[in-house]
């Protein structure tokens, strides 16, 4: 069984940790929360150019007193920047305000029509000058990797995308891991609102845990990274304790089914 310390190899032989901190919508406790997930002994923190709090993730890295290169660090490109060819400036901005030499994992944030293939030779610039350890993308379906494999010079290491219990994107994952594509899920707690679902409460009281422990499960057990956001330390450090149990193939199953297509964002029409 795997364990909290355990890492995935990308495509490239990076090693990434299979379980990280979120900071979307952080706020004013960005710093902090990450400062005390790299304390309990998170080392992958995801955080895009979008969310604003770039500079309050570098400032947490720092004063967790835990060295830069064993934290894994993953931040995205931003939709008008690519519309506005923008896209290695974002970049230098973006490493900027992390105060860092480099990013681990440099994703593109949206596939955004017309830019997919522009957007991404940056990306394999800034990887061949050794910028980043790592490129992928972030909300691309089936199609969109498809286009993109069509010019690619380099794959993609990983594909973030909206996978919980209300939208488990089972083709999708398969799909990634077929390629060498490491699926990992943002909101992958579906924003709360799948944790109320008796089937999670009912899972959680045979094992002792919570439902979002429960949900944090599945997706480790489907090889899937989570990246759960959380600026409480209480939370922040249950969310890691999923690697001493594992929840049954018909379980597995079970939670499966509650996918009724609750998709808080459509990688095919991407407007904002």
């Amino acid at each position: 069984m795997s364990t909290f310390s355990s890492k995935i190899t990308l495509n490239n032989g990076i090693e990434m940790p299979i379980l990280g901190l979120g900071v979307f919508d952080s706020g004013e406790s960005t710093a902090p929360a990450v400062q005390c997930a790299i304390q309990n002994g998170y080392r992958l923190i995801d955080t895009a150019a979008f969310y604003g709090n770039e500079r309050e993730v570098g400032e947490g890295v720092k004063s967790s007193g835990v060295p830069r290169e064993e934290i894994f660090v993953t931040t995205k490109v931003w939709n008008d920047m690519q519309r506005e060819g923008r896209q290695r400036e974002s970049f230098e901005k973006s490493l900027r305000a992390l105060d860092m030499e480099y990013v681990d994992l440099y994703l593109v944030h949206w596939p955004i029509p017309g830019k997919i293939h522009e957007t991404w030779k940056v990306l394999e610039r800034l990887y061949e000058e050794k910028l980043v350890r790592a490129i992928g993308v972030s909300n691309f379906l089936e199609h969109h990797l498809e286009e993109l494999d069509a010019q690619a010079n380099i794959a993609p290491a990983v594909d973030q995308f909206e996978c919980h219990p209300h939208l488990i994107r089972k083709e999708l994952r398969e799909y990634c891991r077929a390629r060498g594509i490491v699926p990992e899920a943002w909101s992958p707690l579906g924003r709360g609102e799948a944790l109320t679902e008796p089937l999670l409460k009912k899972l959680g009281e045979k094992y002792g845990r919570t439902p979002a422990q429960i949900v944090l499960r599945y997706h480790v057990q489907n090889g899937v990274v989570p990246i759960p956001k959380s600026v409480h330390p209480e939370r922040i450090c249950q969310n890691k304790e999923v690697f001493d149990f594992a929840l049954s193939p018909e379980e597995m199953a079970d939670i499966e089914k509650l996918d009724c297509g609750d998709m808080h964002g459509d990688p095919d029409h991407v407007d904002w």
